[in-house]
Formats: structure tokens, C-alpha cells, sequence
């Protein structure tokens, strides 16, 4: 089978969608628990955004990892590792994104009921962590 070519358009269309996710996840603000018990639509939209944003940065991941380095990530953690030794990002970021993974597979597939508590807390990391995200491969991008 014939790898794949790099395809920057690929890395800059999921960059943009994860910078309008970020956007949107910062103006719904400081969230807390209760607020996400009491208004569903703001929970369900929190919930998708965190779950897209993990969902798109494996992509990107994936995407370059398989295409620059000829390696396909085992699971979703392990694309972070991939991007980071792609020089993508750095290892530390690639350490704090990963645990975003066991968020987004509680989300999707509702393994245990879901603590609002911690859903209210990865807003915040989310913005910090994936706004990391975005500039690091944005920069990467640019340099190549």
C-alpha cells in the first residue's frame, strides 16, 4: 500500500474548526456543575465541544503522523505521542492533552454517569490546552 502525502489543507481545515471551537467554548464562559444540571442545551453543547476538539486534534494527529513519520497511532492517547516526536507539539503538552482522551470516551460512550463536576473543570484545561494545541501545529505548519 502507498502512503499517503502530507496534505497541509487537511491540518489547516481542522485547526480552523478547532479555533471556532475554542471561540465557542469561550463564550459560554466559566461553567459550574449545577449550571450544566440545570441547562441541558449548554451541557450538550460543552460536551460536543470537548469531545470535537479530541476527535479533531487525533485527526491531526494521525494525519501527520502517518504521513510524515510513516506511523499510525495505536489509540487516541497515543497520537499525542506521535505528534509530539513529529515535532508537532512538545512533549508537554502531549502529556496534559492526553488525559482529554478518557474525558471524550466517557462523553461518547457514557461507560459512567457523568461527572458534571469534571466536565465543568475541562473547560477551562480545554481552552488553555488546546489553544496550546492550535498555535503549536499552526507554527509547525508554517515552518514547513
Amino acid at each position: 500500500m502507498t502512503p499517503r502525502e502530507f496534505d497541509a489543507g487537511v491540518v489547516q481545515a481542522r485547526l480552523h474548526l478547532m479555533s471556532q471551537l475554542l471561540e465557542d467554548l469561550g463564550a459560554v464562559g466559566d461553567v459550574v456543575a449545577e449550571e450544566l444540571s440545570t441547562d441541558r442545551m449548554l451541557r450538550h453543547a460543552v460536551e460536543r465541544i470537548l469531545s470535537q476538539l479530541v476527535e479533531l486534534a487525533v485527526s491531526v494527529n494521525g494525519h501527520v503522523g502517518s504521513t510524515i513519520l510513516l506511523e499510525s497511532p495505536h489509540d487516541y492517547r497515543s497520537s499525542f505521542d506521535l505528534a509530539a516526536k513529529a515535532g508537532l507539539i512538545d512533549g508537554d503538552l502531549s502529556r496534559r492533552l492526553q488525559p482529554s482522551v478518557g474525558l471524550r470516551n466517557v462523553l461518547a460512550h457514557e461507560y459512567v454517569e457523568i461527572d458534571l463536576d469534571v466536565v465543568a473543570a475541562a473547560v477551562q484545561g480545554a481552552q488553555r490546552d488546546y489553544g496550546d494545541y492550535v498555535r503549536s501545529a499552526s507554527n509547525w505548519l508554517a515552518d514547513r
